[in-house]
């Protein structure tokens, strides 16, 4: 069948022929089982759709600072008295209750609990950071550090989709899927938004990473970083079956048979995703596998970012974002690792030491690369925890007393590269770290300001849906101008 001519639609309806599920069936694409999201193959055929094609780069409202995305996320809820906001007076109330006639909180709370870890000044700014966290320090001069963030509800699930959606209960598109949808992505071979994650997925699977209303093109891509095999990271990465001519020539015809189905069903954004999904298969064949296989790094590059699951996922995040990856987003862990109701000194330490080497060799190495001036870096978690210990008899904590429960009144995120105002700290929690007083910043707050980072007016990037313009922040958030440079 000829490529470049239209469908004959009687032709197709009377010869004798497989039918499109059949033909799916039996043409032998290992790759479509990837179900990503981009276009066309060959050059050849991508020019010749190259209009249609919505992952292509889209300039942004104004001059974006940041190009692309690194979001590290602490899942569970990191300890900020324990990580990155200092808290001295607690050492004074240690084994008493805190004096807090004014917090309002669902929760009873314990006695005051002073960090188990020493807190040191580092950098010309002299940002004081925790001792579990000291390769991450050496670049506060490049970090803007936000002790004063605030959340919804102390819950994991309306948590998490709050930090990652925008909305706590409602479906909504990821921040990652609002990002690709207004920039598109520089690189057709990769997916424009990847999600990593070891162990499979976490509280609220694919809801983190989802698309929503979006359409199905700009959802995140998952890959189980817990396997070092590229084969296995990329499941059906390459097809020992099929030649990648012949998969050409298989495509090119499905592409065909597909398009005249797609003209009876205008507007599917279902059948558009998964036609856009075959193309992008194809196209990760070449150049995936050397895009997630981090032995092409030199070995001292991989000796600075370290040997444990998280460093290697995030040497990853650097060798996608170098080759046009919009957004890449980095979990720790499937579950809730950072949610330490008990053992908190020892967790904490163990948690740490599995990332901080590697966040800090990121950083460097972005910089090197002179890739941290385009690259906006995220870190933190859905939420913190209390400056107090759990209570024994709510359960959580196996009845011991040396762990934190969750805490939405007050926690830290820092951002780092991308025009971010480095050596700033921005807000406060009250002197016991229990809940945020001074410049207070909402999750929509920090959504609108990373929007503008990226070059758009956070109320202005909408897609219009059930009759409404919906956006990332919906009817809120306010842009901090003093976390830019």
């Amino acid at each position: 069948m000829n490529a470049n001519r239209k469908p004959d639609a009687r032709h197709i309806n009377t010869v004798p022929f497989l039918d499109r599920r059949d033909m799916l069936k039996r043409c032998g694409m290992g790759m479509g089982l990837l179900g990503a999201n981009m276009l066309l193959g060959e050059q050849q055929a991508a020019e010749a759709t190259q209009s249609n094609n919505p992952m292509l780069p889209k300039p942004p409202h104004f001059p974006a600072k940041a190009k692309h995305v690194i979001h590290l996320f602490m899942n569970g809820g990191p300890s900020h008295v324990d990580t990155f906001d200092p808290k001295p007076a607690l050492e004074k109330y240690a084994g008493k209750l805190l004096p807090m006639e004014n917090l309002r909180t669902e929760r009873k709370t314990g006695a005051a609990y002073p960090s188990p870890f020493k807190f040191s000044k580092y950098g010309e700014c002299g940002t004081e950071v925790s001792e579990i966290f000291q390769h991450t320090a050496q670049h506060v001069d490049d970090m803007a550090v936000i002790r004063s963030m605030h959340a919804d509800v102390p819950n994991h699930e309306p948590s998490l989709l709050l930090m990652n959606c925008g909305e706590s209960r409602l479906v909504r598109p990821s921040m990652g899927s609002w990002v690709t949808y207004g920039l598109g992505t520089e690189n057709q071979n990769l997916p424009g938004f990847i999600a990593m994650c070891p162990g499979g997925y976490p509280i609220k699977e694919t809801q983190n990473w989802q698309s929503s209303f979006l359409p199905g093109v700009y959802q995140g891509t998952y890959v189980n970083t817990e396997h070092r095999e590229v084969e296995k990271l990329v499941e059906n990465i390459n097809n020992h079956v099929v030649s990648r001519q012949d998969q050409r020539k298989q495509l090119d015809l499905l592409q065909e048979l597909n398009q005249f189905h797609l003209a009876s069903h205008q507007g599917d954004p279902k059948l558009e995703a998964k036609l856009q999904s075959f193309e992008l298969a194809y196209r990760m064949q070449m150049e995936a596998a050397e895009a997630f296989d981090i032995e092409n790094e030199p070995k001292h590059i991989r000796e600075m970012y370290g040997d444990t699951v998280q460093a290697r996922q995030i040497l990853i995040a650097r060798r996608l974002v170098e080759r046009g990856v919009r957004y890449v987003q980095i979990w720790h862990g499937a579950g809730q690792p950072w949610d330490n109701h008990d053992d908190i000194e020892k967790n904490h330490r163990r948690l740490a030491t599995q990332c901080d080497q590697a966040i800090g060799a990121l950083l460097t190495d972005l910089k090197a690369r002179g890739l941290l001036e385009e690259t906006l870096v995220i870190c933190g978690g859905e939420f913190g925890r209390t400056p107090t210990v759990e209570l024994p008899q709510q359960g959580a904590n196996a009845g011991k007393i040396n762990g934190r429960d969750h805490n939405h009144y007050g926690f830290t995120t820092w951002l780092a590269g991308g025009g971010v105002k480095g050596g700033t700290v921005y807000g406060a929690t009250d002197e016991f770290g229990f809940q945020a007083v001074e410049n207070k910043v909402h999750v929509h707050d920090l959504h609108a300001t990373i929007m503008q980072l990226l070059g758009f007016d956070h109320t202005k990037l909408t897609y219009r849906y059930a009759g409404r313009d919906f956006r990332l922040t919906d009817v809120h958030g306010n842009v901090i101008h003093d976390l830019i440079a």
